[in-house]
């Protein structure tokens, strides 16, 4: 006789519900993905170096045409909400107090890769591709690229390339602004 091991997934309201009840703590470093609960890794000086000079450098590009959000939940559906380390989101006077914000919301995902890259690509890039995340960059900080996802469709990005050293990337959304691939793998 085989046994065959049953999963319940999650759905986004129960998750926060274990919050409300503190079955999940503040400190907890889990997010929702596909239904599952996920720790998070700890996060290294790199990433979190990175992280910060994100937010440093974004901040003063995008003015008040955007909002940088740091490691919150984006809401995704109702079985994801992971928490990417920067998101650009669309701007709104309440600065989605009453909800977290979804895909449409979304200028532009970053997840930054010390040691999470193949999670990341495998993982948390197809999540956003099926819930039509416009864009997400991958900053892998051992490889030394930043990986580029464009133009979901059919739950898969329709275009996906690279920059290295030297390169530069632009920013979605108003103004166009440009950033140097350099300043990110520092």
């Amino acid at each position: 006789m085989s046994l065959h091991a049953l999963k319940r997934r999650f759905t986004v309201h129960e998750f926060q519900r274990m919050g409300e009840a503190g079955i999940l703590g503040e400190d907890d470093r889990v997010e929702l993905i596909d239904g599952e609960i996920v720790t998070m890794p700890p996060i290294g000086p790199r990433h979190a170096s990175c992280v910060r000079r994100l937010v440093a450098m974004l901040s003063p590009l995008v003015g008040s045409s955007a909002i940088v959000d740091v490691q919150n939940p984006l809401r995704l559906g109702e079985h994801a909400e992971p928490q990417p380390d920067v998101v650009l989101l669309k701007p709104r006077p309440d600065y989605y107090r009453r909800s977290h914000p979804g895909p449409g919301d979304v200028l532009l995902v970053v997840e930054v890769a010390d040691t999470s890259g193949e999670y990341d690509r495998g993982v948390k890039v197809p999540e956003y591709a099926r819930a039509g995340v416009a864009e997400v960059w991958v900053i892998d900080l051992s490889g030394g690229l930043i990986e580029i996802y464009r133009r979901p469709v059919g739950g898969e990005y329709g275009e996906q390339f690279a920059v290295g050293a030297g390169g530069r990337l632009t920013l979605p959304g108003p103004g166009g602004h440009e950033v140097a691939a350099d300043d990110l793998l520092a």
